[in-house]
């Protein structure tokens, strides 16, 4: 049993803010990668908790404990950095790009392509997948066209996470449900009601930019020399389709994402092999290492030089220190203390909804996982939320307005390095153009304190339904009766 004390809320604030300042500092004036700044917030974080009165054998706990949770979602990036390898190694991603030049109108790109990592989301439950598939070919399409690669990777980000957060098939979405303790398919129709109304927003500020890009403003030049580099360097082909359309077929099928990625790996290799005219040796290596491009074209080398798995290990490097950080919070209960005081301060539906979604997104800053970011404060305000007579379906959907959104807005955390790094534009970047993101928690927030979609639960009385409503001014005594049970 452990012999620490419950931390003071300014021990609570120190490896938090320190962290914030760490960061911040080094990241913007010092302009350095965000790898060793953690590993100072680490530090410190250790040495709070050992202020506290954790042993060392708690605090590595709290850190082994805080990776093993996310082996599966390490597993994937390197898997997926051998997927991206061996498509465009096979000619399946400059063919998409290829293709793409072709059919897609400069001023309908935007909103087209947000509609199409959606959709790829919803078929896998993966905005990881999406990303690293449909994204990447999508970001050499709009280069082409000559769209702000910034402004193309918001629009992945968008549409990848909405389809993510509305697949049944998602991780993210089941623990939602799961953190909520409520029913998944209950879990999802509820969220239509925020994510839905945000996502068309989304859409529409896409398809109003997008018509600053009029075909005739587009440079032909440019997009025919990259088109030649491509058919000069790959057998383009509809063939090489193919591999992406295993990863739907997996998907509806239900196979899980490791073996279903695995698969979608190796087709793309023999696919190589056959259309490409490469060998098995010089598969492995890019499996290993990464495509590099020799088109000379730099644009095109830009584009197609990525994937691997040693191209991954800046990623997973990072994830595994900020998990780490995350870890240590969980452990000596930083972050249980600072909740607490939080939750004295809600009073009303539209708070509770407020506090729950800057809550997940500031997990998600901090702890750096996704998934923390929806557990934590599930557990923390589902009694808030029964206290006030609200489904637990209502809850889910208001974690995932936060913490599952803004998981990818964040360089340090392990969404935001992923698609950083298989975008190859930063998260600080993208920001300002994940529309999705910033839209929902405003619409979430919105729309609870005016009352729309506010799911209460139900009594029934002689056949009646009636819908519970308690009195706002009892909660303290509902809580404090809550505490002596």
């Amino acid at each position: 049993m452990s012999s620490a004390r419950k931390p003071k809320i300014w021990e609570a604030l120190v490896p938090i803010v320190g962290m914030a300042l760490i960061i911040v500092y080094s990241m913007l004036v010092l302009k350095i990668d965000p790898h060793i700044p953690i590993v100072i917030s680490t530090i410190l974080a250790g040495f709070m908790a050992l202020k506290v009165g954790c042993t060392w054998s708690e605090i590595s706990t709290g850190m082994i404990e805080s990776v093993y949770r996310a082996i599966e979602a390490l597993i994937i990036v390197m898997i997926v950095g051998m997927l991206i390898g061996s498509w465009v190694l096979a000619g399946s991603v400059p063919a998409m790009i290829y293709y793409g030049l072709e059919l897609i109108s400069p001023k309908f790109f935007l909103p087209t392509g947000c509609i199409l990592c959606a959709i790829v989301s919803v078929a896998t439950g993966s905005a990881w997948t999406s990303g690293g598939t449909i994204g990447v070919a999508l970001m050499g399409i709009g280069t082409g066209l000559g769209i702000n690669p910034a402004l193309t990777a918001g629009m992945v980000i968008s549409g990848a996470y909405f389809g993510d957060k509305i697949s049944p098939l998602s991780d993210s979405t089941n623990v939602a449900a799961a953190a909520a303790e409520t029913d998944l398919y209950l879990h999802v129709r509820s969220m239509m009601y925020t994510t839905m109304p945000s996502f068309i927003i989304a859409l529409l500020l896409y398809l109003i930019i997008g018509l600053r890009y009029q075909a005739s403003s587009v440079d032909l030049v440019n997009i025919k020399i990259i088109k030649e580099a491509l058919s000069s360097s790959f057998f383009i082909s509809p063939w090489l389709l193919i591999p992406p359309i295993v990863v739907l077929i997996t998907a509806v099928k239900k196979i899980p994402a490791i073996p279903s990625l695995l698969l979608a790996t190796a087709v793309g290799g023999i696919f190589a092999m056959i259309f490409q005219n490469v060998t098995f040796v010089d598969v492995l290596n890019v499996l290993q290492n990464g495509y590099i491009g020799n088109t000379n074209v730099p644009i095109v080398d830009k584009l197609l030089t990525r994937g691997g798995v040693n191209g991954m290990l800046w990623t997973i490097s990072l994830i595994i220190f900020a998990l780490c950080f995350g870890g240590i919070l969980e452990k000596a209960k930083f972050t249980e203390v600072i909740l607490e005081r939080i939750v004295k301060h809600i009073h009303s539906v539209g708070s509770l909804v407020a506090t729950t979604i800057v809550t997940g997104i500031l997990c998600d800053f901090v702890l750096t996982d996704q998934y923390l970011a929806n557990i934590i404060p599930g557990r923390m305000y589902y009694k808030v939320y029964d206290e006030m007579g609200l489904e637990r379906y209502y809850l889910s959907r208001t974690l995932e307005d936060g913490g599952s959104l803004w998981s990818p807005m964040f360089p340090w955390n392990g969404c935001g390095a992923y698609q950083s790094a298989t975008l190859g534009v930063s998260t600080f970047s993208y920001f300002p153009y994940a529309f999705l993101s910033l839209i929902n928690p405003i619409v979430s927030i919105f729309m609870a304190y005016m009352g729309i979609a506010v799911f209460r639960k139900k009594i029934r009385e002689k056949g009646v339904e009636i819908i519970e409503v308690p009195n706002i001014s009892e909660l303290d005594k509902i809580r404090e009766k809550n505490k002596e049970n």
